[in-house]
């Protein structure tokens, strides 16, 4: 099995290719290769689904006939974690028909053996043009630009960004889901820069944070007249983004009688400024976003079942920051870069323990606790590279500490036996047996890491706390 390239770091199309056939592999990858493609191969399931992990390719080729879980177990185990990504399945004239059931069920095509080598090619250019769709119109061609404000190399995020990316060139309602702090405006922005409707307005409104008195006039507009202090007409948001996007955050502290009226909205394609009779027209892409959990808005009626279904038609979810830690240092650098140049300091790295703790700290603020973190370490920093103490300070919270295997099993190894001893009352007789080891072996445990079963007595002093036998 090949390594993967860091992702990120080779612009061309990248191809998963998986057989256990040493030749025929090499064979494909040097087709596939001199066509363009930058290919990782795998000779198995489980050794694709490994490298899946670690990096998102564009197209993957499976043989049907593989060791242990086969071409078609493959597909179904893609197409539950990764159902944007398109499969070619090569098969031999005796799977034909599993082969034929696969498309039925999703797979791009199939081939049979011996393949025509531009058939290949041919099938594999429709199925990644599939999975990357051309840039918005006025982009250049290849251009990350729709998604210059995310900065990942995460293969979860590669394989949310592909999402994202088909889904925006239609028109489909999106609901963004996600923590607080883990970018859901920023990845509403990337959609709409790479929809068709790049070029005409983004207009963005937190549902949560406007009183509702107010929400349904910033909403939909009102006439002069309208109510007291409407001294002129208002054109409201979904008028300010009309040929565009509006992105309604935190759409589920909505309130239900504006649920209503948005739903009519959506429905109708025209909104009713307040205080007006005459609907007004409107073409506009919504797009919305929560941290709630709408399910259970639904189970207790907060929150309209048809509105989310109409406002959820394809729903993508934001990992975490402690669930993509690779892109820690990254985003770090990226704002520390940002920060100095905003703030006039000249701070351009971080110390290698100061890096390690940003890497292991817990970040229940995602990535906004992140942003915040750098920025106060770049305020009060006075050498050009940030130092571990700065860090532990702003993160207010010890970082997580990351042990050695061996360290980390002789704690488990001290702290088991120091379990057994205590609900044995120091017999070591019964510990052993517990333990499924011989006395003499479980002695030599307890010399090893200087335990005393007298200590674990039930008639010991308070001072004899075996607590203290811990060497941490």
């Amino acid at each position: 099995m090949s390594s993967p390239a860091p992702v990120g770091a080779d612009p061309r199309p990248r191809v998963l290719i998986v057989d256990d056939d040493a030749d025929l592999l090499r064979l494909l990858g040097m087709r596939l290769a001199a066509a363009g493609y930058r290919v990782t191969s795998a000779e198995s399931a489980e050794d694709a689904l490994r490298l899946l992990g670690t990096e998102r390719p564009q197209l993957v080729i499976s043989d049907v006939q593989l060791p242990g879980a086969d071409g078609l177990a493959l597909f179904e185990r893609i197409r539950e974690r990764h159902p944007a990504l398109p499969v070619i399945l090569l098969t031999a004239h005796g799977t034909i028909p599993d082969a034929v059931e696969a498309t039925a069920r999703g797979v791009f095509t199939y081939l049979t053996k011996p393949f025509d080598g531009r058939l290949l090619l041919q099938k594999a250019g429709e199925a990644l043009a599939l999975s990357t769709p051309p840039a918005a119109d006025g982009a250049p061609d290849g251009a990350e630009a729709w998604r210059a404000g995310i900065v990942s190399r995460s293969a979860r995020m590669a394989e949310l960004l592909a999402e994202a990316r088909l889904v925006a060139a239609s028109d489909a309602s999106v609901l963004i889901r996600g923590d607080s702090g883990t970018g859901k405006e920023l990845l509403a922005q990337a959609i709409h820069g790479a929809s068709p409707r790049a070029g005409r307005p983004f207009v963005a409104i937190n549902c949560s944070a406007i009183p509702e008195t107010l929400l349904e006039s910033e909403l939909f507009g009102h006439v002069k007249g309208a109510f007291t202090g409407a001294a002129r007409d208002h054109r409201g948001l979904f008028q300010a983004a009309d040929g565009g996007t509006l992105f309604l955050d935190e759409i589920g502290d909505m309130p239900p009688a504006l649920q209503v009226k948005l739903l009519r909205v959506l429905q109708e394609r025209s909104v009713r400024p307040v205080g007006s009779t005459t609907p007004v027209a409107i073409d506009v892409r919504v797009v919305s976003a929560t941290h709630r959990d709408l399910e259970a808005l639904l189970a207790d009626g907060s929150f309209r079942e048809d509105l989310f279904y109409r406002l959820a038609v394809v729903t993508l979810t934001l990992p975490t920051l402690a669930e993509r830690r690779e892109d820690i240092p990254l985003l770090a650098q990226h704002f520390l870069a940002a920060l100095s140049a905003r703030h006039g300091r000249r701070v351009n790295g971080f110390a290698p323990e100061a890096l390690r703790l940003l890497a292991t700290a817990a970040w229940p603020g995602n990535v906004r606790q992140l942003h915040n973190v750098v920025e106060q370490v770049v305020a009060l920093a006075t050498t050009p590279l940030v130092p571990a103490a700065l860090v532990q300070r702003a993160l207010r919270v010890p970082g997580m500490q990351v042990l050695s295997y061996a360290e980390a099993r002789r704690r488990f190894e001290h702290d088991y036996l120091v379990d057994l001893l205590k609900l044995t009352d120091g017999n070591v007789a019964d510990a052993a047996r517990l333990a499924e080891r011989n006395r003499t072996e479980f002695y030599r445990l307890l010399q090893k890491h200087g335990l005393t079963p007298g200590r674990f007595r039930g008639d010991v002093a308070d001072d004899e706390d075996p607590v203290a036998d811990r060497r941490q």
